[in-house]
């Protein structure tokens, strides 16, 4: 099997690391000082979990000399995809797959209005990692998984065979019954917690403490059932308290990428994740005014770091998908 994988950073490194390591095929499609990286010293995973390297890495910045690929692995920024896909599209052949691995419930859309519907599957996966530098990644916390499955839900043999890869390369992969549940119930728990650590500019260890602020998350969470029930897509029950469980459960210091981002004065996901709230519910006529307010609060930031005058990406809300 050849993979490509599109984005090397937190989420591309360790996963495409993993891969590699184990004996698959795998190209990372980099630019500038990652690829530079790669190509001279390899690939360095610090890892909770045994820290690892990769050299030689097969890297480069042109899809067209890599040629069709069996799957390709976007793990780039959400609102990186577009322009990626454009990109990526000499790498896809007959019976090419995607796997977007991004936050967010937009990527399944976007790959397929550009690669076609019958190449994308809906995905989604777990880490705590960040870029120590350029070819250099660092696994911080929590026992990193996968998610795949096709958008239809079946079980197909390409999944099948996607699903051994990943655990042939020790990474604990899932395909499950309902990928669109699963994919909300990821989005359920990283948008809150981007949203008011952004807002706040305080790690969850701070902010769920706070009576007044767990109270915001679970509201949004609320907002958030709402859309998704009106999208068709049915949440457990206690959805909602599982979430907040999770984020009790997570170390003190850990903070979202989009909070880094935003703090950091760069271009964030704010679009793919409340701004996908807010579109997602107005198509479906659910009020969402927690998510709106903060959404609106955040956006001056976000056009700050995207550059004086610009409008960050957004979809239109008639071309979001439902079930």
């Amino acid at each position: 099997m050849r993979i490509a994988v599109v984005g090397v950073g937190g989420v591309g490194g360790y996963f495409g690391g993993r891969l590699a390591q184990s004996g698959v095929e795998t190209i990372f499609i980099a630019r500038g000082a990652t690829l530079e990286a790669l190509r001279t010293r390899g690939l360095r995973v610090d890892s909770i979990g045994g820290d690892f390297t990769v050299s030689p890495v097969q890297a480069t910045q042109d899809p067209a000399s890599v040629g069709p690929v069996d799957v390709i692995l976007f793990a780039t920024k959400a609102w990186q995809i577009p322009e990626a896909a454009q990109k990526a599209l000499p790498m896809i052949g007959a019976n090419t797959v995607v796997v977007p691995l991004e936050n967010g419930m937009e990527a399944p859309d976007q790959l397929a209005s550009v690669f076609g519907r019958e190449h994308v599957l809906g995905g989604l996966c777990g880490i705590v990692s960040f870029i120590v530098e350029p070819g250099h990644v660092r696994h911080a916390a929590i026992e990193p998984f996968v998610m795949f499955g096709e958008l239809d839900n079946r079980r197909t043999q390409r999944v099948e065979r996607l699903l051994e890869t990943f655990t042939r390369a020790g990474v604990k992969a899932e395909v499950p019954q309902d990928i669109h549940r699963s994919m909300w119930s990821k989005f359920l728990f990283i948008t809150p917690m981007s949203a008011i650590g952004a807002l706040t500019r305080v790690p969850v260890g701070v902010w769920r403490s706070i009576d007044e602020v767990r109270e915001i998350a679970m509201a949004t969470l609320r907002e958030m059932v709402h859309v998704a029930r009106a999208r068709g897509v049915s949440l457990d029950e206690d959805a909602i308290d599982r979430t907040m469980a999770r984020y009790d459960g997570m170390a003190p210091d850990s903070t979202s990428s989009l909070q880094r981002d935003i703090m950091e004065g760069r271009p964030s996901e704010l679009e793919a994740q409340l701004g996908a709230v807010v579109r997602m519910g107005r198509h479906a006529s659910v009020v969402t005014p927690l998510c709106e307010t903060m959404y609106a609060l955040l956006l001056p930031q976000e056009r700050r770091n995207v550059g004086a005058g610009s409008e960050p990406p957004s979809m239109d809300p008639a071309s979001i998908r439902p079930r």
